[in-house]
């Protein structure tokens, strides 16, 4: 592989850190609509006990390093970088200088780059961040940009970017990628595989290309982890566990592929989009011990690195990230250069990025309530991407609404399946690429078709509750491009019918906002949480 295409700063060490968890307590009276909360985890509850049904040949997995199984009762580590929002109006601490300062870090901006979010990775003001070319304030840096930051951030992990945004996220990059085919020519464990999920058996290249569906996660990165984790893809499950826990994470309520994979996925998404929003800069494991991420990562990178440190003790997740054995050798065996690929999609982000005009997700003459703020986008960790909107009643909780969920923009409906629906804007049939738009909690019945080509204020179908946990009856609505959860405030912030999105200081807190009027959004749908389309 070209090294070269991967710069970065060297140095790791390991220190001790103490969790600390935040208690959350609310309680509010109904008024007038449903208690309308959305849950953490939007797959629905499934049953996931897997049937093997053959036992076939393969040519052998990947074998290091050694997987540490971590014990039944560990506590996952995953809730602990996404607990507090990054506000990007609070100042960043100043560090502590030492008496002679270290030369500066030259630093080549990134796609998503913010300064904010370089502020907090690099532990400096946002201030104190220079460049040749003017740099904005809140919205993105352009990619390739050369900045001068003050290097305060001592002794780090591993600097090497392993892998692109573009091949965590499901990006265009993925676009020509056959699940079915690539498993069947594999030959291992994984083409013999069958789950029985929610509706109706998946084979193990089905379960793959649901979850990165679901969840927006490249199928590449997910096969070659479960290669590498437990070598199913091109050979067999090299001990008993690994069987019933092929990411090697061992808890008897994550047992099956589909529920690895998602465990997976959170702890991905985690590190993806808290490290893309400066949310994140210190790694816990899940043995207690913590490591200062290197602040020149790529997001994708720093993905991986969140995802086996909760597998890992820290000697191990050093030699996953590094040398002949390492994640990254096996990928590039698996699909050739990533980095070379990347260079055919990225930046996912061009200069100059802005939003499609959107409406509200309702009918033009109802009054609908603003249940939840910035939210994850899909199950627990992501970015908090989503808004939560329910329309009136006298009834609390899951019950039948007659309302009408309405589309927000033009496009073409790419999917239409358990709760979901997909609304592509750019056309192409594709929601991989460019702007799409995700309903989710919408009723089966009348629900809009695979396919409906829609304008502006079409009906899509009835909010509910299906398509995952809810306490009441709303819709669930997220913007994607080219692969990637847009989180709803931030440098391309969520507008609807002028109404702009800003962060709560907790996941479903928060505001819209337009002109002198600002909406604050409860999960209880209290009188206060009305909004409606502006009049005309």
């Amino acid at each position: 592989m070209d090294r070269s295409l991967k710069p970065g700063i060297e140095g790791w060490m390991k220190t001790r850190s103490h969790v600390r968890r935040l208690a959350i307590a609310a309680g509010l009276t109904v008024w007038a609509f449903s208690i309308l909360a959305c849950s953490r985890q939007y797959a629905s509850t499934l049953d996931l006990t897997a049937t093997v049904q053959a036992v076939r040949g393969g040519i052998g997995g990947y074998s290091e390093p050694t997987i540490l199984m971590p014990t039944d009762g560990i506590v996952e580590k995953t809730e602990l970088p996404t607990t507090q929002a990054f506000i990007p109006t609070q100042p960043t601490p100043t560090p502590t200088v030492s008496a002679t300062a270290a030369p500066p870090i030259l630093y080549t901006s990134q796609s998503a780059d913010t300064l904010p979010a370089l502020a907090a990775r690099f532990g400096v003001m946002a201030s104190e961040i220079t460049s040749d070319h003017e740099l904005p304030a809140w919205e993105m840096i352009n990619p390739g940009q050369l900045l001068v930051i003050p290097n305060r951030v001592g002794v780090t992990g591993p600097s090497e970017n392993i892998i692109p945004d573009s091949e965590v996220v499901y990006s265009p990059s993925a676009l020509d990628f056959d699940i079915d085919t690539f498993v069947d020519d594999a030959n291992g464990y994984l083409t013999t595989y069958r789950q029985y999920l929610d509706d109706g058996w998946y084979t193990g290249a089905q379960v793959i290309q649901r979850v990165a569906t679901e969840t927006s996660i490249n199928p590449r990165l997910l096969l070659a982890l479960v290669e590498y984790q437990s070598g199913w893809v091109y050979g067999q499950p090299r001990s008993l566990a690994l069987t019933d826990y092929p990411l090697g994470y061992v808890s008897l309520d994550r047992q099956g592929l589909y529920k690895q994979l998602t465990w997976a996925v959170h702890n991905l998404s985690s590190g993806y989009y808290a490290w893309r929003e400066g949310r994140l800069q210190t790694l816990l494991f899940a043995d207690g011990e913590s490591v200062r991420m290197a602040p020149t990562l790529n997001a994708g990178t720093a993905a991986v690195q969140t995802l086996l440190a909760q597998l890992y003790d820290v000697q191990r997740w050093m030699g996953a990230l590094n040398g002949a054995s390492g994640f990254s050798e096996l990928y590039e065996r698996m699909y050739g250069n990533p980095w070379l690929r990347a260079q055919t999609v990225e930046p996912l982000f061009p200069p100059d990025l802005t939003q499609p005009e959107l409406a509200l997700p309702f009918a033009a003459n109802k009054v609908w309530s603003f249940t939840g703020g910035p939210h994850s986008a899909w199950g627990p960790n992501s970015s908090w991407a989503a808004l939560d909107f329910a329309p009136a009643t006298t009834e609390s909780g899951c019950v039948k609404s007659d309302a009408w969920v309405t589309a927000s923009a033009a496009g073409v409906v790419v999917r239409s399946k358990n709760g979901v629906v997909v609304e592509d804007l750019d056309g192409d049939g594709r929601e991989q690429t460019g702007w799409v738009l995700l309903y989710l909690h919408v009723a089966t019945q009348d629900r809009v078709a695979v396919g409906t080509v829609l304008e502006a204020g079409d009906a899509i179908g009835h909010p509910s509750c299906e398509g995952g946990d809810a306490t009441g009856t709303h819709v669930h609505v997220v913007r994607k491009y080219n692969g990637e959860w847009i989180p709803a405030d931030g440098p391309l912030p969520f507008i609807l019918s002028g109404w702009r999105a800003h962060f709560g200081s907790k996941e479903y807190e928060g505001t819209l906002t337009k002109d002198n009027e600002i909406v604050t959004a409860s999960v209880y749908g209290s009188f206060e949480t009305r909004i409606s389309h502006p009049v005309e």
